[in-house]
């Protein structure tokens, strides 16, 4: 049932992605705030059809610490479905994301005219620069910035290390960092066409200030946090955590 669910999704996607593209693509003169609502009619679209086709449910704990203007996110990445349900569970957002994605067809041609951050990762610190300059200009825009810390997806279980850009922009743009641990890989998991229902759990942190703090005080906080969660929420993911508990 699982693979007929996702064959099914898999063909709804290949129907509406090339729709949005063209919407995006017309949209191109609007202001960022209004194509970012037309384009996000796709994100709408998606996420009925991954709860009711799918079977992919999600419950937002922490929604009280988002804060009211725009900040920085430090998310765990886990599968491609926090980069759908992000757009709808937090205010505007922007996402900083790997350039080569707007080469994909229609998807990466639509994702080009959202107002995200598309970095050259392999620039070094010129790739942190565009991550301060363009995220300055997207924060003062009203859009939150969603930055994957580690980098990549990883694993249910698995941590990868923190890197500094959301923290660096934190303190740039002098606005609080808001972590957010989630579950999503259990169902959608890294790569896999068969997706499985369940319950994603998304848990939102209280907002770290970073007056007085550096980058790596800003990073480590919001790893910890996030780190902790993980473990506190899901612990079946990390046995070993138990059996040195035990010891």
């Amino acid at each position: 049932m699982s693979l007929i669910r996702s064959t099914l999704f898999a063909v709804v996607l290949v129907f509406i992605t090339p729709v949005f593209a063209l919407v995006g693509m017309l949209s191109t003169p609007l202001p960022p705030q209004t194509r970012y609502r037309l384009i996000g009619g796709w994100t709408t679209l998606a996420m009925w059809f991954i709860k009711h086709l799918l079977g992919i449910r999600h419950r937002v704990l922490g929604a009280e610490n988002i804060p009211a203007d725009p900040c920085v996110v430090l998310c765990k990445h886990q599968s491609a479905w926090e980069t759908i349900a992000l757009q709808r569970i937090l205010p505007p957002i922007c996402f900083v994301l790997k350039r080569e994605l707007l080469r994909l067809p229609f998807f990466g041609w639509g994702l080009g005219k959202m107002p995200n951050i598309a970095i050259d990762r392999a620039a070094g610190k010129s790739a942190l620069s565009q991550v301060v300059e363009q995220g300055k200009a997207r924060l003062s825009e009203g859009f939150y910035v969603v930055v994957f810390p580690e980098g990549t997806r990883v694993e249910p279980g698995t941590t990868r290390r923190y890197k500094p850009g959301g923290a660096w922009l934190s303190i740039k743009a002098g606005v609080p960092v808001l972590p957010i641990a989630h579950n999503a890989g259990e169902f959608w998991r890294r790569n896999a066409f068969v997706k499985q229902p369940g319950e994603i759990v998304v848990s939102i942190g209280p907002a770290i200030d970073p007056t007085g703090l550096t980058p790596d005080e800003v990073n480590r906080r919001a790893e910890a946090w996030i780190e902790d969660e993980m473990r506190r929420l899901f612990p079946s993911h990390y046995p070993d955590d138990a059996v040195q508990g035990t010891a």
